[in-house]
């Protein structure tokens, strides 16, 4: 005990009284001792029969022994017996247990340690009222007296056993209590450890005591807020009270109103007397002109309004039939403006022929060079009116390309003018029915409201418009990686800091690459653009995202066709994770590129199955297309075709996958197909592959033959292809591993050998 600190000394407090005093010595003891003074670890049924010692000095000293507070089932209990006026014996309370039965109370406070006198009384009243009804019947009313008077007298009974009852249990439920603490004391080995469990229950109890005031307070915090509620309802009802009584009174107004408004109808003579009646013949007279007067100006009022809606009418019919002239004239217009195109297109290409021709003089060779050269040098801005920027849309793509070839050149222009005359043609009959169907889907429809659908699918495969474009594309980016960034959501900004703090090991190939994206674009054309810097952030952070694949060429097409559309960083960045970790197959940018060669087998299969003819064609002159489409694949067409053609087949990509890219690959080969059938030599058959995806000037059938021509496409087919041709890459590249590690060991042998041989000779010359 010496080693124990000094904290403990006055933890349990010296008792006062003397030790082991049971019974009527240890009640007697005065109630100023402290609180563990009747406490005893040995014995811990002695603070009930103190408690039960108490009881009897209290009650012989007059005091009341329950004058305690009793719990709540007491009083409910209690105000059920009352109902019982014409029960002979009391009932049994409830809440009482086995153990402790009322049939015997003297035997349950004798079992406690003592007796009480009180329940003898008890039994004598209940004799002398057993004794009561044997007694001869007196009168009716004194009679009636003593039977409520003994009611009385057991309903105090009854409710005097439920409080010794309710003690008895506190007692027994302190008893225990004591008794498993006693127990978890006694069941420490050393000291130490018994201080410190003192001290945890300690602890409890101010943790308790702790809880309980909260819970007091909030008690409290709550019964304020009730009677605020109960006097704001109070409130209300008053209110609603008064509104009714208005009502009602308004109703009356208006019945009374109503019933004098129907007998003036009824008999106007009556009326008119009886209002004749209250004033004066004078001004009866003034108020029947006045209403005369009104009368007329109502009729007067009714007449010009007619003529007014007839002018109305008039005036609505003539715009109506002006606006539908002004229509019909601008379709006639654009028809026109369209022929003319074609007509203009017809003629460079006949003057593109007659350049080729090899039957001309030099006199109608430089004829025909110079009227080349006149048509080129002609105004384009009456022909192609795209944007008020010359020669670029609305993102910023070259409508026109520069080819310093001059036939090229002609090319372009014949180019233009095609994509010109096919928007002119589809303007009324699918860009506005397209724009018309956008608005009403997305009409009243948050982002949160959209999701997958087969008509939004529908919709998206015929394109999106520039108004919609960014929106749609940033709920596809967000539904794809929706877990990362709700896991991380500050990412982007984290692998920005990282990657400026640390360069990651692929920023020199970054670097290099970042002055190649799409040069022909506006927005990078230029080193110093904000494009540029906001490309190479993009980059630079998705080589931390993915590190196993760092950087791949044909990533910086990606990230930059994603910042033009969606005008964010951050969103570019999810829309690149998305392509790469969710949408193109797993391995489709590592160093490998296994799933890259994977889908040109598989392009390769469905090429023989839906066009045979050109595939045979290909396989005739030794056409191997996956030297072209394996960079559409790679970037998804960016920079192969033109920005009308390009943006509805992402459109499409980042809401179904790659099974676009297969479709729109199939449609450019049928689209040209009858073209590629007529060249017979493979070098022009590969020179017309490099930039015959850029003549493509009708975007609608294009789409049409992309998503009609080449169904049925089902994707468990494309997957189960990927398996197949997969599995035989992977035995292939095995097998090459083995006979490239054939190949070291035979020579690593060979030159073993040949060291052997030199070593041998320099031996036979020493």
């Amino acid at each position: 005990m010496t080693n124990l600190p000094q904290t403990t000394d006055n933890f349990l407090p010296v008792l006062k009284s003397p030790l082991g005093l049971v019974g009527e010595g240890a009640a007697t003891v005065p109630s100023t001792q402290m609180l563990f003074a009747n406490m005893s670890l040995k014995h811990p049924l002695i603070e009930l029969q103190n408690s039960l010692h108490s009881l009897r000095r209290f009650s012989q000293e007059g005091q009341s022994v329950f004058h305690v507070d009793a719990p709540t089932w007491i009083s409910l209990n209690s105000g059920n017996a009352n109902n019982m006026a014409a029960s002979s014996t009391p009932p049994e309370p409830l809440g009482t247990p086995t153990s402790l039965p009322l049939a015997d109370p003297a035997a349950q406070v004798s079992a406690a340690g003592g007796e009480s006198p009180l329940l003898f009384d008890n039994q004598s009243r209940k004799s002398k009222l057993r004794s009561s009804f044997t007694m001869p019947t007196l009168r009716e009313d004194s009679q009636s007296s003593r039977l409520q008077q003994e009611k009385r007298m057991l309903m105090e009974d009854v409710k005097a056993q439920k409080k010794l009852v309710w003690i008895l249990h506190k007692a027994l439920e302190a008893a225990q209590l004591e008794k498993r603490t006693c127990a978890e004391f006694l069941a420490e080995k050393g000291e130490q450890e018994r201080l410190e469990l003192l001290r945890h229950r300690e602890r409890q109890v101010a943790n308790l005591q702790g809880q309980l005031e909260e819970s007091r307070m909030e008690t409290e915090t709550l019964r304020s807020s009730l009677t605020q509620r109960d006097g704001h309802i109070v409130e209300l009802q008053e209110n609603i009270q008064l509104l009714m009584e208005k009502n009602k009174a308004k109703r009356e107004v208006i019945i009374k109103l109503s019933d004098q408004l129907s007998a003036c109808l009824s008999d106007p003579q009556r009326c008119g007397s009886s209002s004749s009646r209250a004033l004066d013949p004078q001004t009866f007279r003034q108020l029947q002109r006045e209403a005369e007067n009104l009368k007329d100006d109502i009729e007067a009022y009714k007449t010009q309004n007619k003529f007014l809606n007839s002018e109305i009418h008039q005036l609505t019919r003539l715009w109506r039939s002006s606006s539908e002239q002004e229509k019909s004239l601008m379709e006639k217009c654009a028809y026109l403006e369209a022929a003319n195109c074609q007509a203009e297109s017809r003629y460079l290409s006949i003057l593109r022929k007659l350049q080729e021709a090899k039957t001309l003089d030099p006199v109608q060779q430089l004829t025909v060079q110079k009227i080349i050269k006149d048509a080129l040098k002609g105004e384009l801005k009456s022909a192609v009116k795209f944007s008020p920027s010359s020669g670029h849309d609305e993102y910023g793509f070259k409508i026109i390309p520069d080819y310093e070839v001059e036939d090229m050149k002609l090319l372009a222009k014949i180019q233009a003018l095609e994509i010109r005359s096919h928007n002119l043609l589809h303007q009324d009959g699918v860009e506005r029915p397209l724009l018309s169907r956008w608005a009403q889907y997305l009409a009243g429809r948050s982002d949160d409201d959209l999701c997958a659908s087969p008509e939004l699918k529908a919709l998206l495969r015929g394109g999106v418009p520039q108004e919609y474009r960014q929106r749609l594309w940033r709920w596809m980016v967000r539904a794809r990686t929706r877990t990362s960034r709700e896991r991380h959501p500050l990412r982007y900004q984290q692998l920005c800091d990282k990657s400026h703090t640390s360069p990651h090991s692929a920023s020199r190939q970054i670097e290099l690459d970042l002055h190649r994206t799409l040069t022909t674009n506006q927005h990078f054309s230029s080193p110093s653009s904000p494009a540029l810097q906001q490309l190479r952030r993009v980059l630079l952070a998705f080589s931390w995202q993915s590190p196993a694949i760092g950087y791949c060429q044909g990533l910086n097409r990606l990230a930059a066709i994603a910042l033009l559309i969606l005008q964010s960083e951050e969103d570019a960045f999810w829309c690149l994770v998305a392509v790469v970790e969710t949408i193109m197959p797993q391995d489709y940018y590592t160093k490998s590129l296994v799933a890259s060669q994977v889908d040109q087998q598989v392009l390769k299969d469905f090429l023989t199955e839906k066009l045979p003819r050109l595939a045979a064609h290909f396989e005739d002159h030794n056409i191997d297309v996956s030297l072209i489409t394996f960079n559409w694949f790679l970037v998804v067409f960016v920079e192969s075709l033109p920005s009308d053609i390009l943006l509805p087949l992402w459109d499409a990509f980042l809401y179904e996958g790659t099974k676009v890219i297969f479709r729109y690959a199939l449609a450019l080969f049928k689209y040209k197909e009858d073209d590629f059938l007529k060249i017979h030599d493979s070098v022009e058959i590969y020179h017309y592959l490099r930039f015959f995806t850029k003549t493509v000037s009708d975007s609608r059938k294009l789409t049409n033959i992309a998503f009609y021509d080449m169904n049925p496409f089902p994707g468990r087919l494309l997957k189960n292809r990927r398996a197949l041709h997969l599995e035989r890459l992977q035995r292939d590249l095995r097998e090459l591993e083995e006979q490239q590690k054939e190949f070291m060991t035979e020579s690593s042998q060979r030159k073993d050998k040949e060291l052997d041989g030199l070593v041998s000779e320099d031996d036979d010359e020493i």
